[in-house]
């Protein structure tokens, strides 16, 4: 065993229960491969692990995505060499880290072109932008769609990805500096949700007709209106809980809206098969080395600086992708 340093959490609670603490390195196990880290990507997933809202043992580590050079490798490992550059959105939390091993399963290899901090920026913003345009909703030129948070990391992600896909993009933010920011990066209507409701402002883009798909991040304060904007047959994608989780769910609500679809999925489940996640990859990457889709890192913060980050990220004054730097 090595030394290194760690996010750990022994309660969960507000930013302050993540401490930077001295952990212990062991050697990969079988099947693993060790990394260490040049950029790691902060997301509201480590948010609700961190509350609880997603449960996980305690004490634990914290962090879902990072990137940097693979150190050591574990018996059976055979897609990954020593000084490869990969980057992993993992399922079990612990990025928070100088160094630490991961399941080759979940590792990509970062292609030339791309850096590290790009890496840690897009990889679960990216990978999770991917299944939703093109497996959840498959968008397609001429659509009409409506993202929340638009100017988040997912959000600008997914603008710039649905303009290359020849659909319109509608866009919810709260401030004109995000609408802004949304709009440079492909949002062709982009509303200010604290002074306008979003609701007639959709009908009223879409002639009265509503959008096929509402992509919804945000949750609780959004929920009611996601429906509400929503064409017959339309689909309602909820991916995340900013502003806290769903209402309990009536059946009839979508029944009664023109036989909607609600589905709550997770970039995890999307990417179990190995054959998936190279693909996912491999079609992200694509879109970035031809432009179509670029990093935007909003804020950097020391790794140690966690606590400020993670502030800065649930006052939802953040745009785009925040990054850790160890």
């Amino acid at each position: 065993m090595s030394g290194n340093k760690a996010i750990r959490i022994h309660e969960t609670g507000g930013p302050e229960v993540m401490q930077w603490v001295d952990v212990a390195l062991a050697e990969p196990r079988a099947g693993e491969v060790q990394v260490k880290h040049h950029a790691v990507g902060v997301n509201f997933i480590d948010v609700y692990f961190r509350t609880g809202l997603y449960p996980m043992p305690l004490p634990g580590g914290i962090g879902m995505e990072a990137a940097g050079v693979v150190t050591a490798l574990g018996d059976g490992v055979s897609c990954f060499q020593v000084g490869d550059r990969v980057a992993y959105a993992g399922s079990v939390p612990g990025s928070y880290a100088l160094e630490r091993s991961v399941p080759e399963e979940e590792l990509i290899h970062i292609p030339d072109g791309v850096d590290f901090e790009e890496a840690a920026a897009v990889t679960l913003q990216g990978l999770t932008t991917q299944y939703l345009l093109r497996r959840v909703y498959r968008v397609k030129a001429g659509d009409t769609i409506l993202i929340h948070a638009a100017a988040g990391g997912v959000g600008l992600l997914a603008c710039q990805w649905a303009r290359a896909l020849g659909a319109k993009v509608i866009g919810t933010v709260s401030s004109d500096e995000k609408a802004e920011l949304a709009r440079e990066n492909g949002c062709d209507f982009p509303i200010v949700y604290s002074r306008e409701n979003f609701v007639p402002r959709v009908r009223e883009i879409t002639g009265g007709a509503g959008v096929p798909v509402v992509y919804d991040s945000v949750g609780k304060d959004t929920y009611v209106g996601s429906l509400d904007c929503l064409a017959p047959l339309g689909t309602f994608v909820s991916f995340g809980n900013a502003s806290g989780p769903l209402p309990p769910i009536e059946a009839f609500e979508f029944t009664k809206r023109g036989s909607l679809f609600f589905t709550r999925p997770q970039l995890f489940h999307y990417a179990a098969r190995r054959a998936d996640l190279n693909d996912m990859a491999s079609d992200l990457f694509s879109m970035m080395q031809s432009g179509a889709v670029k990093a935007n890192i909003g804020s950097r913060y020391g790794l140690a600086e966690v606590v400020e980050a993670h502030l800065a990220l649930e006052s939802r004054k953040t745009t785009g992708s925040t990054i850790l730097i160890p």
